[in-house]
């Protein structure tokens, strides 16, 4: 990382170039008086900063200017808007109040302030999450004004573009809030652009590794996409310009992250990904005429090239839930190549890319239909009925908001025909209680298509539903597991919080005996991590199940001594220690580790006092990029980096990150797994076995193979010292002949 070295004449001039930069973003139609507002907000930002320098050593302004100039030019957004992003943290780090930016600048200002200030003055539980408790405060303030979650993307998304000169524990901590929280608020409010930079610039810090795999790779294949792109629009082009078509051409690259999501999904490698990159033909019309001029043009690319059918989609007759409009073709060029083709207008275009501030635009120049917005206005009621139950916690308000969040959706429709948009999984029991309460909590199931169906039957796109219920139906505790639905949740928590309240008293009572039986402190984390092991978000599904006695003891006791290391010195340690050393004595032994060798926590080094588990949900071992979690007082997990569990934790519990580190001396085999597949041959399953225990010499812990035709497919779990001993492995396999792929895969 370059080094900044202060020069306070230099500093000046740039904030006055920025200045005059984010002054040409005003709106044309922007008064006088809004000038001289503006003016006034740069000048008490600036003052207000003025001693503060960033992690980088960087004056501090360049921040709020930055986000300014993101919500001006990137997001589209007005003068009030730039306004509050320059004096967001204004109040949270000076001696300015909101009353003195309420005097100043009005009441909107006041208000999107506050609900951008972090919550830092509270006294919070150790167990509890700050950053969930600003989460909510957030998406409080957004219900009642959207431009406060518009200034926070901006805001998130300088932070990202700046964040390595970050501390790495800190940079885990807000690359995971990014990817867990804000990248799926960017979708929903359309903003394709800045979801699509925040995926890659959390992958970047969160899995490096895979990252530069694919950023070297799309950087070595950039010359030859550039050429297939050019033969492929030069007769299309002409045939436009025959027409009388005008059309801008341009071409995306599809994001690392999604590059990487596709290689996962599908299990290939980068080069048989054939979407890496789309063409888009964009075109400035009228609106009556817009479907028009796309399906022209649609016509000279089918008549130039062979197309896929499958892959047709019409996104302009039926767009997509955030408001998406386009018409996407594949199309196979002459080199035998498929390439993807997407054809919108102007207004698609920017509705596309910058979403629901793209919409408020044309919504003035009444030039857009009121859908969209109703949709975002739907989800925000959604939102405000969350915040209104009283026993609510934030971390549990937060993953109710995640529930609608969904990435994917399923769009299916009344009797009458009207359009219903719920998560992709929702059931029959979601699209009644969307309906109507008294219809979710009487729903026997449902006619779909004529068909009969029961109440936890998922629903598919374009499934027409009419709900059958009973005056004698009541909820029942399983429908929890039959909804999907934030909002059906909520209906069913309402209808059964009296009788939970009791199980649940009853469950925590139970769930205490069996901890102090175990000698397992009695906090939210040992908690949270048997509701982890029991793969249960809601609270109350969670004690009932304990109370009910579905989560045992023998389980728990499971729980807790799960791959931990060294656990008979530990324990001969903690029996040594336990009328001795406070709790927080541990946790001021990790501050010693940690002042000792700030830059690393090395696994096993202080084993006899700090216990570490292995994650099961990643599995990491040796040469694997880790990170520490510390999930009680005296134990901390180690997951890899990149693993979805871990990220989800580190944004909801930043401050329980610890860096870590493998000892490079370690020689202790830790379980990992192989799937290998190919083609059948003789012989095969005992060239795979020599390769590893006669080669490689390493310990077969399970090989299960099966066949079907003449392939293949064989999972092997296997004890290994490292991540390059695993490579060295994997690279083994795959030089036996008719062997056709080697992964890595995680150990049940």
């Amino acid at each position: 990382m370059e080094i900044y070295i202060p020069n306070l004449t230099l500093e000046k001039k740039t904030i006055l170039k920025k200045y005059r930069e984010l002054c040409s973003l005003l709106p044309l139609r922007a008064t006088k008086q809004q000038h001289r507002i503006f003016h006034k907000a740069f000048a008490l930002a600036v003052d207000a900063h003025k001693d503060m320098r960033r992690k980088s050593g960087e004056p501090y302004i360049y921040h709020p200017i930055a986000v300014a100039h993101i919500v001006g030019q990137e997001i589209n957004l007005g003068v009030t808007s730039m306004i509050a992003a320059l004096l967001h943290d204004v109040v949270e780090d000076s001696d300015y109040t909101l009353k003195d930016i309420e005097g100043l600048f009005g009441q909107d200002v006041a208000k999107i302030v506050d609900g951008l200030t972090k919550i830092e003055d509270i006294v919070i539980d150790v167990d509890q999450s700050v950053q969930a408790e600003n989460f909510k405060k957030i998406l409080l303030s957004t219900v009642e004004d959207v431009r406060v979650i518009l200034i926070k993307l901006a805001d998130r998304l300088h932070n990202m573009r700046t964040l390595s000169a970050m501390p790495q524990e800190k940079q885990w901590k807000i690359s995971s809030e990014t990817s867990f929280f804000f990248v799926p608020i960017a979708h929903r409010l359309g903003l394709y652009t800045i979801k699509s930079e925040l995926e890659d610039l959390a992958m970047k810090y969160n899995d490096p590794v895979e990252y530069n795999k694919i950023f070297h790779a799309l950087e070595t294949s950039e010359q030859k996409r550039n050429t297939l792109i050019d033969d492929f629009t030069k007769p299309i082009i002409e045939k436009l310009q025959e027409a009388g078509i005008e059309a801008e051409v341009t071409n995306r690259t599809k994001s690392i992250y999604s590059i990487h999501q596709k290689m996962i999904r599908k299990k290939i490698n980068f080069d048989d990904i054939y979407d890496i990159f789309a063409v888009r033909f964009v075109f400035d019309s009228p609106p009556e005429e817009e479907k028009i001029i796309c399906w022209r043009i649609h016509t000279i690319i089918t008549e130039l090239y062979k197309t896929n059918h499958l892959r047709e989609r019409n996104f302009i007759t039926n767009p997509k839930p955030n408001g998406y409009q386009s018409l996407h073709i594949t199309a196979m060029s002459k080199t035998g190549k498929w390439v993807e083709v997407q054809i919108r207008s102007q207004r698609m275009d920017e509705i596309a890319e910058k979403g629901l501030a793209a919409h408020f635009k044309y919504k003035e120049e009444n030039r857009n239909p009121q859908e969209y917005e109703n949709r975002v206005e739907e989800w925000l009621e959604k939102i405000r009925g969350m915040l209104q139950s009283e026993d609510t916690t934030a971390l549990e308000f937060l993953n109710e908001v995640k529930l609608n969040l969904n990435l994917k959706e399923v769009i299916v429709f009344t009797p009458k025909g009207e359009r219903i948009v719920l998560p992709a999984g929702a059931t029959v029991l979601d699209f009644a209680y969307e309906l109507h309460t008294n219809l979710g909590n009487q729903c026997i199931g449902a006619k779909v298509n004529y068909n009969i169906v029961p109440i936890d039957y998922i629903l598919k796109n374009g499934d027409q539903l009419q709900i059958i219920t009973s005056k004698k139906q009541t909820p029942k505790p399983e429908w929890f597991n039959y909804v999907k639905t934030a909002y059906a949740r909520e209906k069913l928590k309402e209808a059964f919080r009296e009788e939970h309240k009791k199980k649940e008293e009853e469950g925590k009572k139970i769930l205490a005996d069996i901890f102090k039986s175990l000698r397992v402190e009695n906090n939210a984390s040992n908690i949270g991590r048997v509701q982890a092991d029991a793969r249960i978000l809601s609270p109350y599904e969670f004690w009932n199940h304990v109370a009910e006695g579905v989560i045992t003891k023998d389980r728990i006791r499971k729980i807790f001594r799960r791959k931990t290391s060294n656990t008979n010195a530990i324990d001969d340690f903690r029996k040594k220690i336990a009328d001795q050393l406070p709790e927080k004595e541990i946790d001021r032994l990790i501050d010693e580790q940690l002042d000792k060798k700030p830059e690393v926590f090395l696994l096993d080094e202080i084993s006899d006092v700090i216990r570490y588990v292995i994650a099961e949900c990643c599995n990491p071992i040796p040469g694997d990029q880790v990170m520490g979690f510390q999930i009680t007082n005296d134990i901390i997990e180690v997951h890899q980096t990149q693993c979805p569990h871990a990220i989800e934790q580190m944004s909801k519990f930043g401050n329980r990150i610890i860096k870590a580190k493998w000892r490079k001396e370690s020689n202790v085999a830790f379980l990992s797994g192989i799937r290998i597949s190919g083609f059948d041959r003789k012989a095969m399953v005992k060239e795979i076995i020599d390769v590893v225990s006669s080669q490689m010499e390493l310990n077969i812990r399970s090989f299960d193979i099966w066949c079907k035709s003449n392939t293949f497919t064989g999972k092997l779990m296997i004890y290994i010292q490292n991540v390059k001993a695993l490579n060295e492995l994997i690279e083994n396999l795959s030089k036996i002949d008719q062997v056709e792929k080697v992964e890595r895969i995680a150990p049940e």
